[in-house]
Order: structure tokens, then C-alpha cells, then sequence
């Protein structure tokens, strides 16, 4: 068995909830939380010391276009200096470093959403760093861009070396982690001799549809008639990885899919209980540790992507996309795997356990001492995706 401890705190009065919401992190907690994961954590792992220093030095307040303009900085003298290093031929390796820096430093100065000016303006720089990298990428990444309702989806593929055909896994993030920051688990994929097709979940990047419309669903099946139009992927056997707020696509998809998919990897995600009132309530004011800013940049993350600025407004726009609601729980579903921590403050695990009470058998992998996607401390950081690539290999093999 197992508890569901659920804290409900009350938000339509100003009360300290609402206290909390508004303040957030100081500035120095800020500083203070950035250095200690620059250039060794989730999201941050790639940010060198230095570049965080100088921008930790520079930083007069936490205003959002501050922040964005001091990391643009940044990125942009990267660009400039790789630019000018490829006029001149410079080294693959040394271009692609280049640029990536740029990159990174403005994919930082959008984080965790770009909900300013200022923002939009540093997620548009890293997009064009991000193209400029891929040209030096090994394996090569191809970027695809197909119509829809009269717009574009854009994703990329990368294919193992020597691999004839291979099974694809189609995966995404959440609000915050976009298709240009899965290189790493792209890597653990191609390791498997799987293709990688990375896009944006409904809300985020480049997708420009939003969460809670009606035509979010229909952006992955869009992507799955697509991909058997290939002839060097085999477009047919595909499994798909949703990770932390767009893990429940995956989920939703199991059941929806169910025949086009051979796996789904629910991870670090919500279903059910993460979409009431008595767990976003809290995960939106004393909760969301992990979010460098606090629990309030959670809701302007999450927010965006759904379209809406309140948590009441939030609160009835997320409410119709659950599974229980929905009435998909108890249908068939695809092989699912649910992964999570035990000690997540912005998905409760309560929703595995819940996918794993209904319909046909499901598994999970649930770290007792993990945080939010299972992170665990001294855990190795590529861990969890080497377990759930295993999964994902074994599924596409049958």
C-alpha cells in the first residue's frame, strides 16, 4: 500500500499562500541557488562557472528582462566569436562548442518560460544558436518542419551510425525543458541503435498549439503519420517519452494510440490528482522547490503553456485533461512505464500508482528518495534515462 498526503491551502483570500506566491525568491537566494548548480545541475549543467559568476555580478534585481538581457549578453559575444571563427574555417569541434555556449546561455536567459519581452527575446536568440550548432552535430541532426492547421510543427531527428532502419523513439519535455535541451537523452537513444525524434509538448517552444486546446492531442498524431513516410527510419515502430509536465501526453497517448505505439514512458507527470486543486494549490505557492525562482514561476511556466495568468484560471482549464475525468483509465493502453520520485513536489506520484490500479497491467520505477522526474542525490545523472532507454528498447523490439 501507500499514502497520499495532500496539503490544501486556501488561495481565494490574501492569506500567506498568497504571501508566498508573490514573494518568491530573494535575489541572493537566487545567486546563491544558480552557483550552486552551474555547471553541474539540471538545467544549468552546461552553464561554465564563469559566465554564471559574471552574470550573478551583474544581476541588480530578478526583474525577468534584466535577467534575460545580462544571459543574451552572454550568448550573443559566443556567437559573435564563433561567427567569425567560421569565416576563417575553424574546427567543427570548436565551432559547435562555440555555438553551444551561445546557446545555453540564452536558453538560461528564457528560463524557465519566456514570459517577458525580454525572454521571448533570449528564446529566439538560442533557437538561432541552436541552428547554427546543429550544422556541426555528430550524428548530424536533421530539423523537420511539417504543416498544421495552417501552421508548422518543428522537430528534430537524429539517427544511430550504422544502424539500417531504426525504430524510433519520439520524446519531449515539459515547461520549461524544450526539444533543443534533450540532447543528452537524444545520445542515450542513439546508444541503443533507436532514432531519436525530438519535438515541443503543446505549450512550449515551437508548438503553436496551446496545452488545453482541443488540437494538442492531434499535434502528436500528426507527427506519427508522419514518421512512416520515411524510408531510413522505420516510422512504424515507435515508442514515445513524456518528461515532467509533458509526461502526460505519454500517458494520454498509451490509451489514444494505443495501436500506433509499442511503449509510452510516463515520466515525472500528472494524470489525475496533479491537476486538483488541492495539490496545484500548494505546488503553485509553498511547493516547487526546485524551480530556481520558486513555486510562483512554476505557475508562470505552467501558465503559458496552457494560456492562462491565474490559478483559478489554470485550475479550470487543466481540470477536463484528466485521464479519470476523460474516462481513459480503465481502457487498454500500450505498454506504459510511470517514473517518478517519491518526494516530487511538482507531480505527485499518487498518479502512477493510480495508472497502475486501472485497466491492463502497467510498470513503474518509483525512487524513495527521488525529487521531481526521480532525481536522486548521489545518484549518477544519466541514470534514470539509461533505465527508461532500456525500457524503451525492449518494447520497440518485440
Amino acid at each position: 500500500g501507500y499514502e497520499v498526503t495532500v496539503v490544501c491551502l486556501s488561495f481565494g483570500e490574501r492569506g500567506e499562500s498568497a504571501r508566498l506566491w508573490k514573494e518568491g525568491k530573494t535575489l541572493d537566494e537566487v545567486k546563491a541557488e544558480f552557483m550552486r548548480r552551474a555547471g553541474k545541475l539540471n538545467p544549468f549543467e552546461d552553464i561554465k562557472r564563469e559566465d554564471a559568476e559574471k552574470v550573478m555580478a551583474a544581476l541588480k534585481n530578478l526583474d525577468k528582462d534584466h535577467w534575460a538581457e545580462e544571459w543574451c549578453k552572454i550568448g550573443l559575444a559566443y556567437e559573435h566569436q564563433a561567427d567569425t571563427l567560421a569565416k576563417t574555417d575553424g574546427s567543427r569541434d570548436t565551432l559547435r562548442e562555440l555555438y553551444m555556449h551561445a546557446f545555453d546561455a540564452c536558453r538560461v536567459g528564457r528560463y524557465p518560460s519566456p514570459v517577458s519581452p525580454g525572454k521571448v527575446v533570449a528564446y529566439h536568440y538560442s533557437l538561432r544558436m541552436f541552428s547554427k550548432a546543429s550544422k556541426y552535430f555528430d550524428p548530424p541532426l536533421e530539423i523537420i518542419e511539417i504543416p498544421f492547421e495552417g501552421k508548422k510543427l518543428v522537430g528534430y531527428l537524429q539517427k544511430p551510425p550504422g544502424v539500417s532502419n531504426p525504430a524510433v523513439v519520439l520524446h519531449w519535455g515539459g515547461v520549461d525543458g524544450w526539444k533543443e535541451d534533450r540532447l543528452r537523452i537524444a545520445s542515450e537513444i542513439m546508444k541503443a541503435g533507436l532514432a531519436s525524434f525530438t519535438i515541443d509538448m503543446p505549450g512550449s517552444g515551437e508548438n503553436p498549439v496551446l496545452y488545453g486546446d482541443p488540437l494538442a492531442e492531434k499535434t502528436y498524431f500528426a507527427w506519427l503519420d508522419y514518421l512512416p513516410t520515411r524510408t531510413d527510419i522505420d516510422g512504424k515502430s515507435v515508442a514515445v517519452w513524456g518528461g515532467s509536465f509533458g509526461a502526460y501526453w505519454a500517458a494520454r497517448l498509451a490509451f489514444t494510440a494505443k495501436d500506433r505505439i509499442k511503449g509510452a514512458v510516463f515520466h515525472g507527470g500528472n494524470v489525475h490528482y496533479g491537476f486538483q486543486k488541492e495539490w496545484l494549490v500548494p505546488a503553485f505557492t509553498t511547493g516547487g522547490a526546485t524551480y530556481l525562482f520558486g513555486a510562483q514561476s512554476l505557475l508562470d511556466a505552467r501558465g503559458r503553456a496552457m494560456g492562462v495568468k491565474t490559478v483559478d484560471d489554470f485550475l479550470e482549464a487543466v481540470a477536463p485533461l484528466s485521464l479519470k475525468t476523460m474516462g481513459l483509465l480503465d481502457k487498454p493502453s500500450a505498454p506504459l512505464l510511470g517514473v517518478n520520485g517519491k518526494l516530487d513536489d511538482q507531480a505527485p506520484v499518487a498518479d502512477i500508482y493510480l495508472l497502475l490500479e486501472h485497466g491492463n497491467p502497467k510498470s513503474a520505477k518509483v525512487y524513495p528518495e527521488g525529487h521531481h522526474m526521480g532525481r536522486t542525490p548521489g545518484q549518477p545523472a544519466d541514470a534514470i534515462a539509461t533505465m527508461i532507454v532500456a525500457w524503451l528498447k525492449d518494447q520497440l523490439a518485440r
